[in-house]
């Protein structure tokens, strides 16, 4: 009787362990077909983020060849800051000028109602192909691409926002000290485009203060003035130190209209009238956005590039295409 009682517990024990272990085989089965299909879904998220990115294109309009061409965001952005901004900046600053320069490009292809988004010119912004990019750097040129190719890999896909929409990024060469009112230069205000403090951009910077010679004849003619009795009666400038407005032998000019027509670096300047004259001007470029050397300063002091960007553009956001 003892036997049949114990071989009975031994039998239900037995049975027990079986259906414990299916148990667990079942739910460890369960558990790594969850893991999996989690995995799964996860992958095509990940592959749904990144499809609009490879599949954002621009078309960009040659003016020299006057060809229309169909290209990837990302390959042209690289060609964009190889024209842009001296490679020998730093990698921060480069991140930032990428995202600047897609940020532009971007927000033509959402106003532009051409059969092209972008201009190759000072219309837009400078374009180096691959062939232009290896005659202008000779045995640097894989050194040169692969650091500017890094800068737009690590900022794939991001853009300036102001309040959910896409910004008009402007940006320029080298400030006087502080950048410009959108509204002083372009006629347009932009909440974002205010003028902020550029301290990186001094005198010791290389061409930070250049002055050009005119012969009076040449300085009169592009003006339109008469050339009998030059007289400069009134200045006025706006809070940065750049010329609103200048009076010239009783005729007045807007800064920028006299920077254009005597092709001037920028509208902070000084005339001085002698046998020539003499015209010395402070920074480069309209003055509105980022400073390119503004940027490389900051980077240069360990500003990342976000860092750069919210400095220069009041009250924004990076976001993704």
């Amino acid at each position: 009787m003892k036997n049949k009682i114990l071989c009975g517990v031994i039998g239900l024990l037995t049975i027990a362990l079986i259906i414990e272990v299916s148990f667990v085989k079942e739910t460890n089965f369960s558990f790594q077909e969850e893991q999996k299909e989690q995995e799964v879904k996860s992958n095509m998220e990940e592959q749904k983020k990144e499809e609009p990115l490879k599949q954002t294109t621009i078309k960009v309009y040659n003016p020299e060849t006057k060809e229309i061409k169909e290209m990837n965001l990302e390959d042209y952005i690289i060609g964009v800051v190889a024209a842009e901004m001296p490679v020998s900046f730093e990698l921060e600053a480069l991140k930032a000028q990428a995202v600047t320069a897609r940020t532009f490009a971007i927000y033509k292809k959402e106003h532009r109602a051409m059969d092209y988004d972008v201009i190759i010119g000072v219309a837009d912004q400078a374009y180096n192909n691959i062939e232009q990019m290896q005659n202008k750097w000779k045995e640097n040129f894989q050194t040169n691409y692969n650091k500017i190719k890094q800068a737009v890999e690590e900022t794939l896909g991001e853009i300036i926002t102001y309040e959910g929409k896409t910004i008009e990024a402007f940006y320029f060469s080298m400030s006087n000290g502080h950048t410009e009112n959108s509204e002083l230069v372009f006629l347009e205000s932009l909440p974002y485009l205010t003028s902020v403090e550029s301290s990186w951009d001094n005198p010791s910077l290389q061409n930070y203060e250049v002055t050009k010679t005119l012969t009076k004849e040449e300085f009169c003619t592009n003006l339109g003035i008469s050339c009998q009795n030059i007289m400069i009666n009134q200045i006025n400038r706006t809070n940065s130190g750049r010329v609103l407005t200048i009076t010239i032998n009783n005729q007045d000019f807007k800064g920028t209209d006299i920077r254009k027509k005597l092709n001037l670096r920028s509208t902070d300047f000084d005339i001085t009238v002698n046998d020539v004259i003499n015209i010395t001007t402070r920074g480069y470029g309209h003055g509105v956005g980022m400073s390119q050397y503004g940027a490389n300063g900051m980077a240069k002091e360990g500003s990342n590039y976000t860092d750069i960007l919210n400095h220069y553009y009041q009250n924004i956001e990076i976001s993704k295409i």
